[in-house]
């Protein structure tokens, strides 16, 4: 393989979604502690282990307040 394949290629793999992105998940966003600046993705919640309030509203594994929602927007992540 020339050099121009493999900065072609090189390219190419750059513009991609990577394993595990929102999107291809099921992840709709991520939730944030503003005070901690805690966030954890709302596919990965149950596997955290964080508690929830009364809502069902995770909340933060270090102060304890109920994290905020931010959706995803497009195939990004929430962050």
């Amino acid at each position: 393989m020339g050099i121009f394949e493999t900065v072609t290629d090189a390219l190419a793999g750059s513009t991609g979604t990577a394993p595990g992105a929102a999107g291809d998940d099921g992840s709709e966003g991520a939730y944030w502690c503003d005070d901690c600046g805690v966030r954890v993705r709302d596919v990965d919640v149950d596997d955290e282990g964080l508690d929830r309030d009364a809502e069902g509203t995770p909340t933060c594994p270090d102060c304890g307040d109920p994290m905020r929602f931010a959706r995803a927007t497009g195939g990004d992540c929430a962050c």
